[in-house]
């Protein structure tokens, strides 16, 4: 049975249409639109898509976004269903003080990590490893995975057009062009963007260094996010980018349900 996985972000929505809900399998379609765009979907991307036989999707856009999204799916005999955190699913324990108020995305973030260090630990015959998820977009998180799959908690900061346009807002004289990652800045556009990703890349180091502590080996580091490749080079610890981890933990999600 096909399965269409979504995610609605701030900025974007993706999608994926998977043959079945199967861990491991690539989509056979997938796309990404800007969120201006999404009253076009079923005239544009979605024309020709084959009608799902089930969805899951996560947004973190608000409901009258989610309710666009479902404007466009009208043409499908399709039910929408959209991922609301649970204390317990897919191997993955939330030990938010609310469970159902952390951000569905990193929710779905962390089901996807789960799983990637679950099945590299059964493929090296090892136990599975603590994990540290970083999602560069809007916004940054930066949540921690214990090797039982329990969720720690983890850092909310401003991406990096947040923080640019901040100081635009608060500093006169800071509007300049975009500059570039520089290890000692000499004009304003690079010391920007310099600050902005060392600062980002210190709380990501700040926090491997307490998991590995806490854990007792260094933690594997997984990427995610539109604007992850700006904070790669910035990284003096391993890490793996992978850009399809929210629809890879919205299939372990499904195939879990197994609805």
């Amino acid at each position: 049975m096909s399965f269409l996985a979504i995610d609605i972000g701030n900025t974007r929505l993706k999608w994926a249409l998977f043959a079945e809900a199967l861990p491991g399998h690539p989509p056979v379609r997938h796309g990404a639109v800007f969120l201006e765009t999404i009253d076009d979907l079923a005239e544009g991307e979605w024309a020709d898509l084959p009608a799902p036989d089930r969805m899951l999707g996560c947004v973190v856009a608000g409901e009258a976004v989610r309710r666009r999204v479902e404007e466009q799916m009208e043409m499908w005999d399709v039910v929408p269903r959209w991922v609301v955190p649970r204390p317990v699913e897919a191997g993955v324990t939330n030990g938010y003080d609310h469970p159902a108020r952390l951000g569905a995305d990193r929710w779905v973030a962390l089901v996807g990590a789960r799983a990637r260090v679950t099945a590299e630990a059964v493929a090296a015959g090892h136990a599975p490893r603590t994990a540290l998820v970083v999602m560069v977009g809007t916004a940054v998180t930066i949540d921690a995975l214990d090797a039982d799959g329990r969720f720690l908690g983890g850092l909310i900061l401003p991406g990096f057009g947040l923080m640019l346009r901040a100081l635009e807002m608060g500093t006169a004289g800071l509007k300049v062009p975009t500059g570039e990652t520089m290890e000692f800045p000499t004009n304003t556009s690079d010391a920007l963007m310099s600050g902005g990703v060392f600062a980002i890349a210190g709380a990501v180091e700040r926090q491997y260094k307490r998991l590995a502590a806490r854990g007792g080996q260094p933690p594997k580091v997984l990427i995610a996010g539109g604007a992850a490749v700006k904070l790669a080079p910035a990284l003096d610890v391993e890490f793996e980018i992978v850009d399809s981890l929210l629809f890879e933990g919205l299939v372990q999600m499904e195939a879990a349900r197994g609805t």
